[in-house]
């Protein structure tokens, strides 16, 4: 028997099992999404539908090449807007959420009129906020604001409510004061209500950015992409239509991966949702 060998077994078995499981994650979402852009190229090859009303997936992924160096700083711009729209929302939702976790008055006087910003659709307001503010990124940057920043008022206050009474009363009667509470039970129980409405937010941010935009609908050099939807359709370039659209959803699918990875590195260790468990 070789002792090397006994050793490095239990974390070969260990690295083949994550694998398997990233296989089996990343499997079949891969496969279905492949299945889809080869049926779309084969039924727009067929039916001989022209690129004019609806492209083929290897169009637009030359269009995407070709018309890189105008789509890349659109790209920037809608980003930009929206993960600073996010770190406001997350800034400005944990202060607000803090605050109704600590007076039920607070919390009944201002909670309503959060909900009746939520609900108002943006493209409603969008109008007025860019005539009112005359900066066009600030205006976006409050637009995409204030779609993303009720998710992480309504999860995080309900994660701060959520706390464990038992424990509350455990350390009410170990003499804790009121910011030890906060900081060693509240926060910890809330962090997993607050990533979940991150993660909402972090998709609503890039809508709301987008609707803005189009809302606004300024071109020039600080233009985002769904102006150059819009200045596509104008000219009947459809395929880079396709392209940026294209942009927009990878965009969403990388801000929900990395928010989710960020959840998953700080509660793997401890929480339920996140934690591995064998067998």
């Amino acid at each position: 028997m070789t002792p090397g060998v006994d050793d490095d077994a239990p974390a070969a078995r260990q690295q083949k099992s994550r694998l398997q499981s990233y296989l089996s994650n990343a499997g079949p979402p891969l496969v279905v999404g492949v299945g889809f852009f080869v049926l779309w190229e084969v039924i727009v090859r067929v039916q001989g539908i022209p690129h004019y009303v609806l492209p083929g997936p290897i169009l637009i992924f030359e269009t995407l090449v070709r018309d890189w160096h105008t789509l890349y700083p659109s790209l920037l711009v809608t980003v930009s807007i929206t993960l600073a729209a996010l770190a406001v929302a997350t800034v400005a939702g944990v202060t607000i959420s803090i605050l109704f976790a600590q007076s039920r008055i607070i919390e009944r006087s201002f909670f309503p009129y959060a909900v009746m910003l939520q609900v108002t659709p943006i493209v409603a307001i969008a109008p007025l906020i860019i005539i009112w503010v005359r900066d066009i990124q600030l205006s976006l940057l409050i637009c995409a604001w204030i779609v993303a920043f009720f998710p992480i008022v309504s999860n995080t206050t309900l994660g701060l409510r959520s706390t464990d009474h038992n424990l509350l009363d455990l350390l009410e009667l170990y003499g804790a004061s009121r910011r030890q509470v906060f900081w060693y039970v509240r926060l910890p129980s809330a962090l997993p209500y607050f990533l979940g409405g991150l993660r909402i937010s972090g998709g609503l941010a890039l809508i709301g950015a987008v609707v803005a935009e189009f809302v606004a609908g300024t071109g020039g050099t600080e233009s985002g992409l769904a102006f150059r939807i819009l200045e596509s359709g104008y000219t009947l370039q459809i395929p880079r239509m396709f392209a940026a659209l294209i942009l927009i959803t990878s965009t969403g699918v990388v801000i929900f991966v990395v928010l989710t990875f960020v959840a998953h590195l700080l509660l793997r260790r401890w929480h339920e949702s996140a934690v591995q468990r064998g067998g």
